[in-house]
């Protein structure tokens, strides 16, 4: 079984998403300890469309700015020199207090000390994200859409973004564009309220093609049960995580494609990364292989556009994986949270293990 997707369509992919930055500090050291740092433009989900942007395919983002922010026009430029489409209101600050972008402070660890993150969302300018500020019917009906990816962590991000996102997967449903999903619980997101939540994502779930997320996600946002515990034997934990998504197939027979990453990190610069991919009736898997890491945020998104960037390319599934894992390797060699491949020749190089000069 192959996942088509219509034709004719201005945008490959569109993603709905907050914006913000990240600062790190240089040379691997602790956000506490640091004295220079460096600052870039951040989201999961434009990490997840940067690998088909910068392999040439029309790219949308949907989001909200802070009118007037020299963070929002750092974030347009960004955006714009990722070959990316955005449309979006600008909204008032309100005042000092008021609205801003996101900050992610995040140190990239080194050696035995792990990274550590702290997200700073007060006053997020995302959390206002509204449907009636987008025409969806004109970007679903009139321009077209291949694939939609929607996140779980802008479904949460407030009553009125967990509204918005429900229904872009109504307004693609209705026009006959993929949904792609990606759980991406947050525990901090749910507190207070978990009805509320779940109702959304088993809805969106409920209509999507592709779904993607780890053990945690499938338990606690939808509630499927998790791997059993496997030991230290590797294709005991494979065929544990292969009978959660059974599970999730049963539940959601309406998608065609799930997946997930596994990981084992052996320190903060040297990790095993594999995969699991179920497409239709066949099982895709990739045992953790040993890769080099520079920074380990953007891997697991790097993955899930990998994917997405092969499925619009209408390559044969078993590709999927392999791209979607060598995205991932590539990611996490780089400072940025988002993979840019220069080009698939690249990103195949990593696949085939081919480390040597190109000259």
């Amino acid at each position: 079984m192959s996942l088509t997707c219509k034709p004719d369509c201005r945008y490959a992919l569109l993603v709905p998403t907050s914006m913000g930055v990240r600062l790190t500090p240089a040379n691997g050291e602790p956000m506490h300890c640091g004295s220079l740092f460096h600052l870039q433009v951040t989201s999961a989900e434009t990490n997840v469309v940067s690998v088909a942007s910068y392999l040439g395919l029309p790219v949308k983002v949907l989001t909200t700015f802070v009118k007037g922010s020299p963070i929002a026009r750092l974030i347009r430029d960004n955006l714009a020199g990722r070959h990316m489409d955005v449309e979006g209101p600008d909204v008032d600050q309100g005042s000092p207090w008021g609205y801003r972008h996101q900050f992610n402070l995040a140190d990239s660890g080194f050696g035995t000390r792990g990274p550590r993150v702290h997200n700073d969302r007060a006053g997020e300018i995302g959390r206002t994200l509204d449907v009636k500020d987008f025409d969806l019917e004109r970007i679903f009906g009139r321009e077209g859409v291949q694939i939609v990816h929607l996140s779980g962590l802008i479904a949460a991000l407030s009553p009125q973004t967990g509204a918005f996102c429900l229904e872009i997967a109504r307004a693609a449903k209705k026009h006959g564009t993929r949904v792609s999903f990606d759980l991406n619980y947050r525990a901090s997101f749910w507190k207070g309220r978990e009805k509320e939540l779940r109702g959304i994502f088993l809805e969106i779930a409920g209509v999507a093609d592709i779904l993607v997320g780890n053990e945690e996600d499938f338990q606690l946002a939808l509630g499927i049960a998790g791997p059993e515990a496997g030991g230290k034997d590797l294709a005991a934990q494979i065929e544990n995580f292969k009978g959660m998504i059974t599970r999730a197939k049963a539940a959601f027979p309406k998608a065609t494609v799930f997946a997930t990453t596994l990981r084992e990190v052996v320190n903060v610069n040297c990790h095993r990364w594999g995969a699991i991919l179920s497409e239709g009736d066949t099982w895709h898997v990739v045992e953790p292989r040993e890769i080099g890491v520079l920074d380990r945020i953007g891997g697991g998104d790097g993955f899930v556009g990998g994917v997405l960037y092969a499925i619009l390319r209408g390559w044969e599934p078993a590709k999927w994986i392999q791209f979607g894992w060598a995205c991932g390797a590539l990611v996490v060699t780089q400072m940025t949270d988002y993979a840019q491949p220069a080009d698939e020749e690249a990103v195949w190089s990593i696949w085939q293990g081919n480390a040597r000069v190109k000259r």
